[in-house]
């Protein structure tokens, strides 16, 4: 399990101010009332720490050709952390979350039938790569709403 972090005012204010993540230090550090080397140096940390990334993020509804898949997965073993990580490995995952409820795991799949990548190739190509697989239930997503994720292919 992944230890938690907790983060103080200033580094909560600092990673609020970075929603836009093109925004200067030396705008946040005016903004916050800090010097610019505290606004670096605490990002900076919050990057090495694993707590913080600051990246571009795409409405893959806007995009041709890209189709947004999620998928809840049962296993048959109880090394789910284990498992979430093995999953961010394949191809298209964003993402690979533990969760409660009916589902182990809750995967996020970024699909491009255009290039050759459809969920067909994701399921026999792809999640194929995984054992203790129990069963896995596919929700196509056809319309999105503050949906931006990192474009992984």
């Amino acid at each position: 399990m992944v230890s938690q972090f907790s983060l103080d005012e200033t580094n909560l204010a600092i990673v609020r101010e970075l929603r836009d993540g093109r925004k200067s230090f030396s705008s946040i550090a005016e903004t916050l009332n800090i010097t610019e080397n505290t606004v670096r140096t605490r990002v900076n940390k919050l990057i090495d720490d694993g707590v913080l990334d600051i990246i571009g993020t795409v409405d893959p509804q806007r995009l041709e050709n890209i189709q947004l898949i999620i998928i809840g997965v049962n296993l048959t073993t109880l090394d789910l952390s284990a498992k979430a990580e093995e999953f961010c490995r394949l191809k298209g995952v964003i993402s690979a979350v533990v969760v409660t409820g009916r589902y182990d795991l809750i995967v996020q799949v970024m699909l491009n039938d255009k290039s050759g990548y459809s969920l067909l190739d994701f399921f026999t190509h792809e999640l194929d790569k995984i054992s203790n697989i129990r069963d896995a239930e596919t929700f196509v997503v056809y319309e999105s709403h503050k949906a931006k994720v990192p474009y992984v292919l």
